[in-house]
């Protein structure tokens, strides 16, 4: 115990000293929101997968989909790297830079509002962000507050307070900069913990082989599989169909989520995209792909710890915490410290986005009419506190599982912002209509689908609403009337602009 709490001590203290570091880059709101564009290529890119992968992904995906799926889950985490994380930066990457810059465009709603000539958009964009990113916010404290449960037996309120105060205090002292290094910490603990933690629950099931051995004689609960054995070891496990729906889901809803997009709003230079599509790749395999291999031998761990004990239904929350609680101490405690690690830099974007999104997109020149760059950063300051404030009453009464919560906010947010975001980077024919299409599409799939649940999994409606969107936007531009051709141009020429690169670089 006396081990674990050193740990925690030790990786707090880290966290408000890279706080206190960061605070001469918040003078100016493009300091706090972006660290002033100047973030390089390792920092950028442990941001990116540190704000990707969480406790949501580590106890409640690996946990849940390791159970349904077996070792097959491990294309969710495949699917992470080359989808979310390789063709993120390669699509995304350098235009999201070029464009947000010649549009002044700090936000995901400021960008919309800029690019569509519409301030309308811009708001309806912010509110819809500051709604949805709560239950995620929830469901990251949720996750990581049943591990400090089964390390620490702590109760599961003071987890999620002592969390939301330390996240609170660094993002709020250093803004993004503050953010970016203490992730880039984060990952370093994350890589090395993950690698330590496989090692170990295989090693306590006799070995890779003898636990594969022991998956393949586990007979099939998955009617489509007519309970034959081995289907837990399968190539694509035994329901290929609702296993694709969360690799769509995981995978390619990075590209219209504000909190993963803005990462790109930030790169330095050229150098920082191509390393930091290297780095982001190969730590998003390391990470996700090594998260649901683990969860995949769920099933070696099959106990009544696991049930609940009135309905019988599997707690698939408590699947990960239980495989770790046959941990030696030592490996909890660094098992803690790396879902720490996850989860805090995953929070910390949350909130600098919805702070960022409220104040830039909402407040400014509407609400508060005045509003100098130093008050505006006050003001994110105060907003901070507010949203954590409102995710935790929220975490501290759940209302469903990780993975579901997790689904309803990617569901919504990337089903509305996916579609015309890319469009809008690429196409100049994209028009306003098209948006508003793709904004009621994506929140009106996943909130319907909440109500009425006509999708059985939430999972499947919100990777529904974001392939929506993808025909949505494209078919309604098609029909409606076109932006000024002038407008649009001006806007687009930011990609014609010459540039000089040397031999090493370029052989033209």
């Amino acid at each position: 115990m006396g081990m674990k709490i050193l740990l925690l001590i030790v990786f707090f203290a880290v966290m408000v000293g890279v706080g206190f570091y960061s605070r001469k880059h918040t003078k100016s709101v493009d300091g706090f929101v972006l660290g002033g564009r100047s973030v390089g290529p390792w920092l950028t890119a442990f941001a990116y997968g540190t704000s990707y992968f969480s406790a949501v992904v580590f106890v409640g995906y690996a946990g849940q989909f390791g159970w349904k799926y077996g070792l097959a889950s491990t294309w969710i985490g495949l699917g992470n790297a080359v989808i979310g994380s390789l063709l993120a930066w390669v699509v995304l990457g350098r235009r999201t830079r070029v464009m947000t810059q010649h549009l002044q465009s700090k936000t995901m709603p400021e960008f919309f509002g800029q690019r569509f000539d519409s301030e309308v958009l811009k708001i309806v964009a912010s509110l819809v962000v500051f709604i949805f990113l709560i239950p995620y916010t929830a469901s990251v404290y949720n996750g990581l507050s049943r591990l400090f449960g089964m390390a620490f037996d702590i109760p599961y309120a003071a987890c999620v307070v002592v969390m939301a105060v330390f996240t609170a205090i660094y993002v709020i002292l250093g803004g993004y900069m503050a953010t970016a290094i203490n992730d880039f910490i984060q990952g370093i603990i994350m890589l090395f913990g993950i690698v330590a933690v496989i090692g170990a629950v295989l090693s306590g099931q006799g070995g890779f082989i003898e636990a594969i051995r022991t998956m393949a004689e586990i007979p099939s609960d998955v009617a489509v599989t007519q309970g034959q054995p081995g289907a837990f070891t399968s190539f694509f496990g035994p329901d290929p169909l609702n296993l694709l729906g969360v690799v769509i889901l995981t995978s390619l809803g990075t590209w219209g989520l504000p909190q993963m997009v803005g990462k790109f709003y930030a790169i330095k230079d050229e150098k920082s995209i191509q390393t930091g599509t290297i780095i982001s790749t190969l730590f998003a395999v390391v990470i996700s792909g090594g998260c649901y291999f683990l969860g995949g031998f769920g099933r070696l761990f099959d106990n009544p710890a696991i049930y609940n004990s009135e309905t019988g239904a599997v707690i698939y929350d408590s699947i990960i915490p239980y495989m770790l609680s046959t941990l030696p101490d030592i490996l909890i405690g660094i098992v803690v410290v790396l879902v720490l690690s996850a989860s805090m830099s995953t929070l910390s974007s949350l909130v600098l986005t919805s702070s960022s999104t409220m104040t830039l997109d909402l407040l400014k020149g509407r609400v508060i009419k005045d509003l100098s760059e130093k008050k505006q950063v006050v003001v994110m300051q105060a907003l901070i506190v507010f949203f954590i404030v409102v995710s935790v009453v929220i975490a501290l009464n759940p209302p469903t599982f990780i993975a579901q919560l997790m689904g309803i906010s990617w569901g919504a947010l990337a089903g509305a912002f996916l579609a015309p975001f890319m469009y809008g980077l690429y196409w100049k024919g994209v028009t306003k209509a098209a948006v508003w299409a793709s904004f009621i599409t994506g929140v009106g799939i996943t909130v319907s689908n909440m109500f009425i649940g006509y999708i059985a999994s939430p999972i499947n409606a919100g990777a529904i609403a974001m392939l929506a969107g993808l025909v949505v936007v494209p078919v309604v531009s098609l029909l409606s009337p076109k932006m000024d051709k002038g407008t649009v141009e001006k806007i687009f020429e930011c990609y014609d602009e010459k540039v000089v690169r040397t031999k090493k670089q370029s052989l033209e």
